[in-house]
C-alpha cells in the first residue's frame, strides 16, 4: 500500500501564538528528564540586540592619532601573512568573526576537537584541526522525524526551523515555538512536541566530561538519546534520520576523494551500525561517523551516500514511503572535485499507546593523526592510546559510546548535583557554573601522546633538562596544551618587531612567562609566545599570576611533587620580576605604558592591579618557601613583603579604596574593578589572615563596596556587571578601550573576592549582570566574550577568562567551611 502524501509546508504563525511551549517560561514545558537549572529559550527566540565587533569605527580621534604607527605595521604584517604566506592572520583586526547567535553546546571530549550544535539544532561551529575554527553551518547536517500508524505515514518534518535552498524536497521549516532548547555542559536538551500529533521528543545531548576520567574525557563523541513520548490512544511508529555531509562545510568538501561506507559493530552481546564519511584531505584526513545502536525492538537502517547539494527527494521519498532507509550494498565511490557526498542512519520503533520508548545515536570524529600549521612534526591525539591511531577507530568509538554513556550520566550527575540541588543557589549561577565550561574543550586546547622516543631535550631544551623527572607524568597524562609552565625557561633569541611600539626585541626571553603556547598555525610547542602586539616580557603581571597559580594548585591538590617542581620556575620568574622595583620599596612600578594584561590602559608608578598581584605573589613565595623548608628564601621575601606593604598602603591607598596608580596623572585616582586582584588570590588559597593578611581587611571590604557602589551599580543601572574603571564622579574612565569596557572574566574574579570578603548579596548582583548580559540579552551563549561596553560593541568572542566564575563557587565552599557549627541544644539538669 503506498504510504499517505505528508503536506509539505511549515506550521504557521497564526498556530504559534498559542504554540504550547510558551508554557516554558512558566515553569511547565514538557520534555523528559530535562534538567532545571540550565540556559533555555525557545527555537523561535530572537536576540534583539545584535552587537558589532569593536573595530575601526569605534576608536576615538585620539586614539587614532596614537596609534597611527600601529595601524601601518600591522596592515604590513597582516598584508603579508594573509595574502602572501596564505597563512591565517593569528591577530585578525581586520577581518573580526562577527556575532552568530545560534550557538550552543559543543560535543565532544577535552583535546580531540568539537564539533558544536546550535541552539536551533543546526551543526554550525567545528574545531577539528586543533585550535582552527570553522563557522560554517552545514544545512544537510540534520535530524528527521517521521510518523507511521497503522501503515500510513502521518507526519515527516525535517526538527529544523531553516528554509534552506538545497534540500528543497524536504519539509522544513518546523514552528520553533514548539520546541526548547536546554543547555547544562555537557550536555543539552531539544523538546519538541510534533504540532497535532501528540507525540513529543525530547533528544538528550551527553559528551564524555568527567571529573578525574583520563580515558573517557579524551574521546571525540557525542551522543543523542532520542525519548519518544507517544500520547495516542494508538501504538505509533517512530523513525528518526540522522544526516551528515562528509565535512565541515569548508571548501575542501568539494575537494574530491572522498567516500562513505556502512559499517556495523557487535561486541559483548550490543551491536551499533551506521554510515562512516571519510574525508581524505591531504593534512589532517579525518573519518565521521554517524550510528545507531540496535537492540530489541529497535530497528537501524542507513543511505550510504547522497548529493546534499540538490533537491534530496530520493531521500525524503525513502523514508516517507516506509519510516526506513534502503542503500544498495557496499561503499560508495570516491567524490569528484567539486561533488558533495553525505549520509544518513535511521533508527526506528513501535511506541505502544499512551507509552515511551528510546532511540540512541551517536556521532564520532576520528582525526588521531595531527599536523600543526607548519606541519614539521605529528601528534598523536590522546584518545589513540586507548583506540588505535589507524584511522579507523570511529567504529570502535561509536560503539563505546552508544553503550558508555549511562555510566557517564551518572558521574556527571554525581559531580554536578550537590551544587544544583542547593537551593540557596540561583538558577542562573547553576547555569553560569556549568555552561561556561564549555571553553575547557572549544577553547582551542589539545591533548596529545608523547612519541615513545621522546627525550628530556626534546620537550624541553637543555635549559630545563633537569626536570627529566616529569617524563614518566607526561608519558602517562600525555600532554595538554593550553598553559604549560616548562615553557618558561625556554628562550627563543630570534628577533621581531613589534607592531604596537615597532621595536624589535627577542621573540621569548628566558626565565619569563609566554603571553600565549604559540600559534596553531605554526608549531606551538616549539615557538611559544606568539603574540606580537606588544612585547609581553616587560609585562608586570605574567609573571606573578603564574607564582599565584602554583601555589593556588597546590592549595587544592597538596600535590607536594608538583610544588617541588615548580619552585625553581618560581624562583626564576620572581627574580625577573625583581627589577621592576627600580626604588627599592618592596613595590614594582609600571613603566608609564600598558606594560600588563590591561595593554591598551596606560599605568605609572606603583598600581592597585599590578603592585596587589606583586604583594600576593611575594606572600606565596613566603609560604612556598615555609612548606619546602627553604629558610634562607622565606627570609628574603619576608622583608620584601613588610616593605611593600607599606609602600603599597602610603602610595595608593586614599581612604575608600586603592588609586588606579600612584602617579598623580587625571587618571590616577580612577576606580579599577580589578583593584583587589592580589586578595581575590589570597583568598583563594587560605592566606587571607594572620601573619600572612598583606591587605588590612577593612581597606579591601571599603574597596569593595566602593566598587559596587560606582562600577557596579552607577553603570547600566546596575545590570551589567562592573566597569574596568569608573571615575571618583560616577562617570566611566574613558581614558582608553579597555578602561570603558566590561570584562567578564574580571566581573566574575571580583565576585568571588566580595563573596570571600563577606559581601556575597554584592557578589552575586555583580555577577549576574555579566551572566543576563551575555547569555539573555545578547545572545553570546557558548562563546562568551573577553570585554563589552555598555551599547553597540564587543571584543574578543570565546574568551578563556570567563572560567573564573568557579572561583565563585570556591569562595562559597571556602565559606561554608569555615562557618560556625550550629549550637547544640542545652542539656538541662533535672531538679528534684
Amino acid at each position: 500500500m503506498a504510504a499517505a502524501p505528508v503536506e509539505r509546508r511549515s506550521e504557521g504563525t497564526a498556530m504559534a501564538a498559542a504554540a504550547p511551549m510558551e508554557r516554558l517560561y512558566e515553569g511547565t514545558a514538557p520534555g523528559r528528564g530535562v534538567a532545571a537549572a540550565g540556559w533555555r529559550l525557545c527555537l523561535a527566540h530572537r536576540f534583539e540586540e545584535p552587537r558589532q565587533p569593536y573595530g575601526a569605527g569605534d576608536v576615538s580621534f585620539r586614539d587614532v592619532l596614537r596609534h597611527v604607527g600601529l595601524a601601518l605595521r600591522y596592515f604590513r604584517w597582516w598584508y603579508k601573512k594573509t595574502r602572501i604566506e596564505k597563512k591565517s592572520a593569528f591577530i585578525d583586526l581586520l577581518c573580526a568573526i562577527p556575532l552568530q547567535q545560534i550557538y550552543g553546546c559543543p560535543l565532544g571530549g577535552i583535546g580531540g576537537g568539537t564539533i558544536t550544535r546550535g541552539w536551533r539544532g543546526e551543526f554550525c561551529r567545528w574545531q577539528l584541526n586543533p585550535g582552527i575554527y570553522h563557522y560554517g553551518t552545514v544545512i544537510a547536517d540534520q535530524f528527521t522525524v517521521c510518523l507511521r500508524c497503522k501503515g500510513q505515514t502521518v507526519y515527516q518534518q525535517v526538527l529544523s526551523v531553516e528554509k534552506p535552498s538545497t534540500l528543497q524536497g524536504w519539509n522544513w521549516g518546523y514552528c520553533g515555538h514548539y520546541a526548547f532548547y536546554h543547555a547544562l555542559y555537557p550536555r543539552a536538551w531539544m523538546v519538541y512536541e510534533l504540532p497535532g500529533q501528540n507525540v513529543v521528543l525530547t533528544c538528550r545531548q551527553v559528551s564524555p566530561i568527567i571529573p578525574h576520567d583520563y580515558k573517557d574525557s579524551s574521546l571525540p563523541v557525542g551522543v543523542f538519546i532520542w525519548e519518544v513520548e507517544n500520547g495516542r490512544d494508538e501504538d505509533v511508529d517512530v523513525s528518526i534520520m540522522f544526516s551528515m555531509q562528509n565535512g565541515m562545510g569548508a571548501k575542501d568538501d568539494k575537494s574530491g576523494g572522498h567516500w562513505n561506507e556502512p559499517f556495523a559493530l557487535e561486541k559483548e552481546g550490543e551491536r551499533v551500525a551506521g554510515v562512516l564519511l571519510h574525508h581524505c584531505t591531504r593534512v589532517n584526513p579525518f573519518t565521521l561517523a554517524i550510528s545507531a545502536r540496535e537492540k530489541a525492538g529497535t530497528g537501524v537502517t542507513h543511505l550510504t551516500a547522497f548529493n546534499p547539494a540538490g533537491v534530496g527527494r530520493e531521500v525524503w521519498q525513502d523514508l516517507l514511503h516506509d519510516g526506513r532507509l534502503e542503500s544498495p550494498p557496499g561503499k560508495s565511490t570516491l567524490t569528484e572535485k567539486g561533488e558533495l557526498t553525505a549520509a544518513a542512519v535511521c533508527a526506528s520503533c513501535t511506541v505502544p499507546a499512551r507509552g515511551h520508548r528510546t532511540l540512541e545515536m551517536a556521532l564520532a570524529w576520528d582525526m588521531p593523526c595531527i599536523h600543526f600549521g607548519s606541519k614539521e612534526k605529528l601528534h598523536l591525539r590522546r584518545y589513540t592510546r586507548f583506540f588505535g591511531s589507524g584511522g579507523d577507530a570511529a567504529p570502535a568509538l561509536s560503539h563505546y559510546a552508544l553503550t558508555h554513556y549511562k555510566e557517564w550520566e551518572r558521574k556527571i550527575e554525581a559531580w554536578q548535583n550537590p551544587i544544583l540541588e542547593n537551593s540557596q543557589l540561583p538558577s542562573w549561577y547553576k547555569s553560569a557554573l556549568f555552561n561556561e565550561l564549555y571553553f575547557m574543550t572549544d577553547g582551542g586546547t589539545i591533548w596529545v601522546e608523547l612519541p615513545p622516543d621522546c627525550c628530556d631535550e626534546d620537550l624541553r631544551g637543555q635549559a630545563a633538562a633537569g626536570m627529566s623527572h616529569l617524563l614518566p607524568v607526561l608519558r602517562e597524562y600525555g600532554r595538554f596544551a593550553y598553559l604549560e609552565a616548562v615553557t618558561v625557561m625556554n628562550e627563543d633569541v630570534q628577533l621581531r618587531q613589534y607592531l604596537m611600539c615597532g621595536q624589535t626585541a627577542q621573540v621569548k626571553l628566558k626565565n619569563v612567562v609566554p603571553h600565549d603556547i604559540g600559534d596553531p598555525g605554526d608549531e606551538p610547542w616549539q615557538r611559544v609566545n606568539a603574540y606580537l602586539m606588544h612585547d609581553t616580557a616587560d609585562w608586570k603581571d605574567l609573571n606573578l599570576k603564574f607564582v599565584l597559580q602554583v601555589y593556588r594548585d597546590y592549595y587544592l591538590t597538596h600535590d607536594s611533587m608538583y610544588l617541588q617542581d615548580m619552585w625553581p620556575v618560581c624562583q626564576a620568574v620572581m627574580e625577573s620580576e625583581l627589577k621592576f622595583d627600580t626604588d627599592n620599596d618592596g613595590l614594582i612600578e609600571n613603566g608609564g605604558f600598558a606594560d600588563q594584561t590591561y595593554d591598551a590602559w596606560v599605568v605609572n608608578g606603583a598600581s592597585a592591579y599590578c603592585g596587589g598581584l606583586w604583594l600576593a605573589a611575594v606572600c606565596m613565595m613566603c609560604k612556598m618557601a615555609e612548606v619546602l623548608g627553604d629558610a634562607k628564601i622565606r627570609q628574603k621575601y619576608m622583608d620584601i613583603l613588610n616593605k611593600g606593604k607599606e609602600a603599597f598602603e602610603r602610595k595608593l591607598w586614599n581612604g575608600k579604596y586603592y588609586n588606579y596608580d600612584s602617579s598623580g596623572s587625571h587618571g590616577s585616582n580612577s576606580i579599577m574593578s580589578d583593584q583587589c586582584a592580589g586578595q581575590w588570590f589570597l583568598g583563594a588559597c587560605g592566606l587571607d589572615q594572620g601573619e600572612f593578611e598583606v591587605f588590612p581587611k577593612s581597606h579591601i571590604v571599603s574597596a569593595l563596596r566602593t566598587i559596587f557602589e560606582k562600577n557596579v551599580m552607577s553603570f547600566a543601572g546596575g545590570t551589567m556587571g562592573a566597569v574596568n574603571g569608573m571615575r571618583p564622579s560616577g562617570e566611566p574612565d574613558t581614558s582608553s578601550v579597555q578602561s570603558n569596557e566590561v570584562w567578564v572574566g574580571v566581573v566574575y574574579a571580583l565576585a568571588a573576592t566580595m563573596i570571600q570578603e563577606g559581601l556575597v548579596e554584592e557578589g552575586f548582583r555583580t555577577a549576574e549582570g555579566c551572566y543576563r548580559t551575555v547569555w539573555e540579552q545578547l545572545g553570546m551563549a557558548f562563546q562568551t566574550p573577553e570585554a563589552y561596553r555598555e551599547k553597540k560593541v564587543y571584543r574578543s568572542l570565546a574568551y578563556m577568562r570567563p572560567l573564573s566564575i568557579w572561583s565563585m563557587q570556591l569562595a562559597l565552599e571556602r565559606r561554608a567551611s569555615q562557618a560556625p557549627a550550629p549550637p547544640q541544644p542545652t542539656q538541662v539538669p533535672n531538679h528534684p
